[in-house]
Order: C-alpha cells, then structure tokens, then sequence
C-alpha cells in the first residue's frame, strides 16, 4: 500500500478512536491512577501529548487534562515540554519522511507557498506570532512549517515561546474544573486570568493576520515581477 495512504489512515483511524471513543471514563480513570502513581503518570501523559502532536489529534482537551490532573505549575510544565517536543518531531518528519505527503497537502495554498522565502528571512518571527494565534491549526502547521526555510533552532524557540500564553490558560481552566464532565465539554468559568490571557490571543491574531497578509502580498508582487 503507497505511504501516504497508509500515513493518512493511521490519522483517521487515531483521531476517529479519539472522538468516538468514551473519553470521559477514560479520564476519570487516569485521574485515579495518576493520584497514585504521580512520576510515571507524568512520563505517560506526555508520551500520550506527543503522539496526539504527531497524529493530529486535538490538545485542548489533553491540555486541560493536565491542569486538572496535575495542577497548574506542574501542568504548565509538562505541557509545554510535551507540546513542543511533539512540534519539533512533527516539524522533523515533515521536512524528512514525509515531506511528500504534506508537500500534497499545503499544494492548494499558495499564499503559504508565497510565504515560504520571507519565512526564511523572519522566520521566527512567523512561527512566534502563528503560535500565539489560536485561530491556527497547531497540528498542521507542525508539519507545514517543515517544508519552509525556517531553521530547526528558530522553529523550537519561537514555538516554545509562542506556545506558552495558550497553555497557561488551557492549564489553568482545566485546574479550576470541577469535573469529569465540565472538563471536556467546555463548561469552565475562566475568571479574570483566563480573561485576559484570552485577550492576549486576541491581540495575537489580529497582528498575526497583519503580519501575514502583508508578506504574502509582498511575495507575491516579487513573483509576478520577476
């Protein structure tokens, strides 16, 4: 069977078990087990983050899982290891293995294709600001960001750094739930903490979508000149 569909499939069938799957009961049993077993359960939450980084499976819930489970420091800790260590290798393996496949997915973007050599120049830059954004798909641009110049190194810095605002609030609303169940539906009061960091992701956004447009537009224009 050709690569990609193999690739492909592996995602669906991870992602489907992970939505259809009885999450809830699967958390509530973690919960127990981590209570009493707090150094291996920490090594196996982030195991389980890093392979949801690697097979597009969804952070939110798994980040508020860490504040419920582990408190805020400890949460926050864990989950910005775990988030960017799966970033890093998703970044690796699309610029290696697979570089292919997500060469095939981003083909019918070319306003990321156009971004692609101001990457390169601010590449940092781009990483940081699409990080704060939480209107960007995470799991995607893990692999997409692969196929541009950007370095390894920037890549790392700039996504860890981007990356922490959002953690600190998923993994303070997943600390402050109450349950199971208001855990994964959603149903958090976030409070004035959670407020703001909302209004830092806002402001993010609104640059990023600033930012963005004008390279694009400006790449383009050096294209259709030359």
């Amino acid at each position: 069977m050709n690569k990609k569909i193999i690739i492909a499939l592996t995602i669906i069938a991870i992602s489907a078990s992970f939505i259809f799957l009885p999450v809830e009961e699967y958390i509530e049993l973690f919960v127990g087990w981590a209570n009493e077993n707090p150094l291996i359960s920490s090594v196996v939450y982030m195991i389980i983050y890093i392979a949801a980084c690697i097979f597009f499976i969804p952070g939110s819930v798994i980040t508020l899982v860490a504040g419920f489970i582990f408190g805020l420091v400890h949460g926050v800790i864990l989950v910005s290891i775990s988030s960017t260590i799966g970033a890093v290798l998703a970044f690796v393996i699309g610029r290696t293995i697979a570089r292919d496949w997500v060469g095939n997915m981003i083909s019918e973007q070319p306003k990321f294709k156009a971004l692609d050599s101001a990457i390169e120049k601010k590449g940092f830059l781009v990483v940081l600001l699409t990080r704060l954004s939480p209107l960007f798909p995470f799991n995607f641009l893990n692999y997409a960001f692969g196929l541009t110049g950007v370095s390894l190194g920037k890549y790392f810095l700039a996504s860890w750094l981007g990356m922490i605002p959002g953690t600190i609030l998923y993994v303070y609303l997943g600390s402050i739930s109450k349950n199971v169940v208001d855990l994964v539906q959603g149903n958090v009061d976030s409070g004035l903490t959670g407020q703001i960091l909302l209004v830092i992701g806002l402001i993010a956004t609104v640059i990023v979508t600033v930012v963005v447009t004008r390279i694009a537009k400006r790449m383009l224009n050096e294209q259709l000149q030359e």
